[in-house]
């Protein structure tokens, strides 16, 4: 016999399934617990416990009074942007890809993003990426804040894509995989040649130049490449 948390994983699965496939429509009423409990034949609690995991997916949401219960939300892919962040997040971590690898794959993403942010960006993406290149100038501005602005001013660049599946699907090569090849770098880059490439991306995307926008990034790739190698030298030497 499953225990209660196989169960509980297995109603959550089954009514996710049904939200998927459009049997259970956005803002549609599930059963109420007692309902669910019979339906699958298991105690309220572990039907409470499969409503927890669809609620912290962001999938149902619950709304108290005579009229309450549980709904099937909308999701955005806003709400759906920190799981991917947490999921690459985890999978870099827990597997141990190479920083050669991680690198390859962000730019190799970005870059699918220079054409069409290239043609479709706005002003308040541009005034996002100028303001982050001011603040990563800034002589005293701390490692992990220099990464945090970085991140930001890529963030930018991928979002004047335009393309809410792209931004979404980019989350993890932005959020994750850059955080990570900044703790692995610092020490070694140029801060002022980063804002210089940053700058020149800036320019590029202002005069709606897609072909140097690519080969900027392409540049950043190969410079983020080396010092990559750089560093792992540097501790070959020093063991």
């Amino acid at each position: 016999m499953k225990n209660a948390p196989d169960l509980s994983a297995q109603i959550a699965k089954s009514i996710r399934d049904a939200i998927v496939s459009g049997d259970l429509p956005v803002d549609e009423r599930l059963p109420s617990e007692a309902e669910l409990s019979e339906q699958f034949n298991v105690s309220r609690s572990t039907v409470r416990e499969a409503l927890k995991r669809l609620a912290a997916q962001s999938l149902i949401r619950t709304q108290r009074g005579a009229t309450g219960g549980a709904f099937v939300n909308r999701l955005t892919f806003e709400d759906a942007y920190g799981q991917q962040i947490t999921t690459s997040a985890l999978l870099l971590s827990m597997n141990t890809v190479d920083f050669d690898t991680a690198c390859e794959a962000r730019f190799a993403l970005e870059r699918a993003c220079a054409p069409l942010s290239a043609a479709r960006r706005s002003a308040d993406h541009l005034a996002t990426m100028r303001a982050e290149i001011t603040r990563q100038a800034q002589p005293g501005l701390s490692d992990e804040s220099f990464c945090a602005s970085d991140v930001a001013f890529h963030r930018a660049l991928v979002d004047g894509a335009g393309n809410p599946v792209l931004s979404y699907q980019l989350a993890g090569a932005v959020e994750a995989i850059e955080p990570l090849m900044n703790m692995i770098t610092f020490t070694a880059r140029s801060r002022t040649h980063i804002v210089g490439l940053h700058t020149a991306i800036a320019d590029a995307l202002e005069a709606q130049n897609a072909s140097d926008v690519d080969a900027l990034l392409a540049d950043l790739a190969t410079y983020t490449a080396q010092l990559g190698r750089s560093v792992a030298d540097a501790k070959k030497t020093s063991s």
